[in-house]
């Protein structure tokens, strides 16, 4: 037997299809762009992620036929907090509103005076980045457009309404809204009356791991699957990330650096600090919760760099090998990483980039190390929370992306001054959490025993001869920071 996972990301949808071993049979990626046609403003068309998902099953069945037809499970992830929002006919009314859009800032503060205890309730304060922001913003600006709302919902949770016909989500994907009273683990009838919604309009819940429908018959012919198969409720990426790398035990925990970066914590109980500005969620299995640090900007920052270098289509690693051989210690420069805002620690919207300490010695490798090391200098910040609120990680694990650079997970572990552990078959990221939550809902097995963390391939320990040199690099990175918004106010 075989099972599916489908990770609706950022930038591509990734899917997987396993043995009942977890070993990787097939996979198949298609990416797609974030449109973004003026400042703040990021989203996409939740079609796209149709075709999407529709061209990376057909890799896996061309790479692996036989397997396809075998199926037995299928479980769902995808990035949290966007606004899809549908119309009578189930359509979009609009182009979905991603995590990083900011258009919400005004309506925080609103929501923050109707519901004071919100942070307390969803685990977080008011951020423009969350769906029920979204929904005030559509509210006031799109009132035509709003009136005609029949369901909201979140990206992969669009795919299971294309999959199964169901209107359904998970708790870790609620918990991204600030709709869902995560101690509780249910729609918050306080804050979807603040937003100008009735419960109604909202998906059914389930824990990540229950099934909420199966694959329909129309489905099925358009993606060469069996009609029947059931489909777990699966996970926002944070959950499904964690999921996949065994982080679901108290105490356990990971940095993840992709196109964002999170650093996650797992918890058996629910214990919000919304004044540390980390996050507080449910998790995508029954009776967890996890603490994060929310950065927004991560992998992509580099992405940015290369593109602005000229080597955007080259290969990164060929680059940060260049910058690694000319390395002797912290860069010159300095780099705000804030391409599109912060969450944890600033909650800062507005928030953007910039260089500091340019000369006319500056090169193309300390600009790029400088990208590095101002996403580990925010990674920084983010733990610094982390450890304030109790949360204390002594080994996170660390994957996405940017963990693929064994440089870049030097810099980090020694500005975080902690060992980071890289793992085997990490690269599968969420991808592998769905898949899990699949395989606990179709088979009946346990959390414990399906959501194992994978072998250790290396601990990444942090250089102490540069320990000292990145501690005194921090506070200035903050001070810069401070001086910015200053400026900008």
């Amino acid at each position: 037997m075989a099972f599916l996972g489908i990770d609706v990301g950022t930038t591509a949808v990734k899917a997987i299809l396993v043995d009942d071993s977890q070993r990787l049979l097939a996979s198949g990626t298609s990416a797609y762009p974030i449109l973004s046609p003026a400042p703040g403003v990021r989203e996409q068309d939740p079609d796209t992620w149709l075709t999407a998902v529709a061209e990376s099953l057909g890799e896996i069945q061309t790479a692996a036929a036989e397997a396809f037809t075998q199926v037995k499970a299928i479980g769902l992830s995808g990035q949290m907090h966007s606004l899809v929002a549908l119309g009578p006919d189930s359509r979009p009314l609009r182009k979905a509103m991603l995590w990083n859009d900011s258009r919400g800032a005004a309506e925080c503060a609103a929501l923050t005076a109707t519901v004071p205890r919100i942070g307390d309730i969803t685990g977080v304060i008011a951020m423009p980045g969350f769906t029920a922001a979204k929904i005030l913003w559509m509210r006031s600006n799109e009132p035509e457009l709003f009136a005609q709302i029949r369901t909201v919902m979140l990206a992969k949770d669009y795919i299971r309404l294309w999959l199964t016909g169901d209107i359904a989500t998970d708790m870790s994907d609620a918990a991204g809204t600030q709709l869902l009273d995560e101690r509780a683990r249910r729609w918050d009838p306080r804050i979807i009356a603040a937003v100008g919604l009735a419960a109604d309009q909202l998906p059914a819940l389930y824990e990540g791991t229950a099934l909420t429908g199966e694959v329909s018959a129309s489905a099925a012919e358009r993606l060469g699957l069996r009609a029947g198969i059931p489909v777990a409720a699966g996970g926002g990426d944070g959950g499904t990330g964690a999921a996949g790398i065994g982080c679901v035990d108290s105490a356990a925990g990971f940095v993840s650096l992709g196109t964002s970066a999170n650093y996650v914590v797992a918890q058996d109980r629910y214990a919000p600090r919304p004044e540390t500005l980390i996050h507080n969620y449910a998790h995508c299995v029954p009776d967890r919760w996890y603490q994060m640090g929310a950065l927004l900007n991560g992998a992509s920052c580099l992405a940015w760099m290369l593109r602005m270098l000229g080597d955007g289509e080259g290969d990164p690693a060929v680059v940060l090998a260049a910058v690694e051989a000319d390395y002797k210690g912290p860069s010159p420069v300095t780099f705000l990483p804030y391409l599109t805002g912060e969450r944890t620690p600033h909650n800062d919207p507005a928030a953007r980039g910039a260089f500091f300490g340019l000369d006319q010695a500056t090169d193309r490798a300390a600009l790029i190390q400088a990208v590095l090391e101002g996403v580990a200098f925010s990674l920084r910040d983010a733990q610094d929370c982390l450890d304030d609120a109790g949360a204390v990680v002594e080994r996170p694990g660390f994957i996405g992306g940017g963990s693929r650079s064994r440089f870049w997970a030097r810099i980090v572990a020694t500005v975080l001054e902690r060992p980071l552990a890289r793992y085997s078959g990490a690269d599968l990221g969420p991808a592998l959490g769905a898949v899990r939550l699949a395989i606990i809902a179709a088979t009946g097995a346990s959390v414990a025993d399906v959501c194992t963390a994978p072998t250790v391939q290396e601990t990444v320990e942090p250089d102490e001869t540069m320990v000292d040199a990145y501690r005194e690099r921090q506070e200035p990175f903050r001070r810069l920071y401070r001086e910015t918004r200053r400026v900008r106010s």
